[in-house]
């Protein structure tokens, strides 16, 4: 429904920037909700995007600017001059607020701090530090908290002046002098407790936390352990610095979770999502790990090679069959590299539409979305072939002079490699075609594209491969 609203609303806003209409586009952004504005204004040219922010007062256009992905946000804020964009990181959550500034040159971040007070300043710096896999670069430090000598009365007026700068204040932490964590008491037990009561008898003493260097994906997954909505991250000296909230925990899981998925299938991990990653990325995230397992395939066909004429003339110095070696040697060569292809498309789509909300096919629009996908897969996987075949095509010609496989002659040899290039190229292609086209039609027809993806595409490479090989071997032998 998301993208059947935007395909409605975008042309209206188009129209009111076109007419500056400042009132309206300022309503607009007012009854929206952020995630909903975000996700509209993020398809919209720069121009047009920092037009409709700029009539929505700071609180909001900072709220709908964080819903806007990460690579969007690094693209809008090249728009924005110095003063206007040390405003908009001044407000943004200390969280967010680092993490488009790690994707920024590290001397345009120095020229912004410049601009930025003292206190925020120091936070970023610190925040900053922090290696991006650990506890530090995921929490804020935007959090409650409070001395454990004063009573329920007391805490509850601190507690209102620290509410609107805080980000969770279900949980409130009691501090010592030296900021040590010494408990924790919940906003309800705050509530329900009288007001002469002292902290320090209602408060929860033994409190889960974890270190600032702790791995995030620990972090996440003590929080889901715990059910709990924020977990308390200390230093060396626990001394509290800082908390991650469940909804950091769970972009941590996803992220997480995605690399995994990426990795089973030999693809590099993505910095972005796969709509929003650059052609050139993709080819080389998959295309090393490909080159890679294609030359683990050309070592087993030497393999092959070296005990052929042992185990099938028991001779190492009698004729073999010529043609039937040239499929025993690099056929595993040919089904190995489509397979590979295939399973590299069908983890990346799957994967897509695993993080798509459940609304997001919108009828009449998937054939659309789906066409531009599949037809730069195919452009992907043309590369990959192409590059694939041209090394392997050299590295079978070199075995041959080498002598890692038996030579039938240097003119027959040089059209063997060839046979072997022009199989990989075609098996490459395919598989691609295979990793796209069956996760798209299982989700058309309402099925999980998981489910049988990868069996279906393992078991139309390996015939199609087999297939290939003596139609190619045949047709230029």
């Amino acid at each position: 429904m998301v993208d059947y609203f935007k395909s409605l609303i975008q042309p209206d806003i188009r129209q009111m920037v076109r007419d500056r209409d400042k009132a309206g586009m300022a309503a607009l952004i007012e009854v929206m909700h952020p995630a909903v504005a975000a996700s509209i204004l993020e398809d919209l040219y720069d121009a047009e995007v920092w037009a409709v922010l700029d009539n929505a007062t700071l609180h909001n256009r900072v709220e709908i600017f964080e819903y806007v992905a990460l690579r969007r946000q690094e693209e809008l804020v090249k728009q924005l001059d110095q003063r206007r964009l040390s405003e908009l990181l001044e407000e943004m959550s200390p969280d967010d607020r680092v993490d488009l500034l790690s994707r920024m040159p590290a001397e345009r971040v120095e020229e912004l701090l410049r601009l930025i007070a003292q206190a925020e300043r120091n936070d970023i710096r610190r925040l900053l530090s922090y290696d991006e896999n650990t506890a530090g670069a995921i929490m804020t430090t935007e959090y409650a908290s409070l001395p454990v000598d004063i009573t329920v009365g007391e805490a509850l007026l601190r507690l209102r002046q620290q509410a609107p700068d805080s980000e969770t204040i279900y949980y409130i932490y009691i501090l010592s002098a030296s900021r040590r964590l010494n408990g924790l008491v919940s906003l309800r037990e705050l509530i329900l407790a009288r007001e002469d009561e002292q902290l320090a008898n209602i408060m929860e003493p033994d409190v889960i936390r974890m270190n600032v260097g702790e791995d995030r994906e620990n972090v996440a997954q003590e929080l889901a352990r715990y059910n709990f909505i924020a977990l308390p991250i200390v230093d060396d000296d626990d001394r509290l610095v800082g908390i991650v909230t469940h909804d950091d925990a769970i972009d941590v899981v996803q992220e997480e979770a995605t690399e995994d998925a990426y990795r089973q299938s030999a693809v590099e991990p993505l910095r972005d999502d796969y709509e929003d990653a650059p052609f050139l990325t993709i080819l080389w995230n998959r295309g090393f790990w490909l080159l890679a397992l294609s030359l683990v395939a050309i070592m087993t066909a030497g393999m092959l090679g070296l005990y052929e004429r042992a185990t099938t003339h028991g001779s190492r110095n009698a004729p073999e069959d010529l043609s039937s070696m040239l499929i025993i040697l690099f056929l595993p060569l040919v089904m190995a590299s489509g397979g590979n292809a295939g399973s590299q498309s069908a983890t990346l789509f799957i994967r897509m539409f695993a993080l798509q909300p459940a609304d997001a096919a919108v009828p009449g629009t998937e054939f659309r979305v789906d066409r531009r996908l599949v037809v730069r897969e195919l452009m992907i996987g043309l590369a990959l072939g192409a590059a694939l075949a041209l090394v392997d095509a050299f590295v079978v010609a070199a075995g041959y002079g080498l002598g890692w496989w038996p030579s039938a002659g240097a003119s027959q040899d040089l059209w063997r490699s060839l046979v072997v290039g022009v199989t990989v190229l075609l098996i490459v292609l395919i598989g691609t075609g295979a990793g796209t086209l069956l996760p798209i039609l299982f989700r058309r027809f309402g099925m999980d594209p998981a489910i049988m993806s990868n069996p279906l595409i393992a078991a139309i490479v390996d015939v199609l491969g087999v297939v290939l090989f003596y139609e190619v071997a045949m047709a230029i032998l």
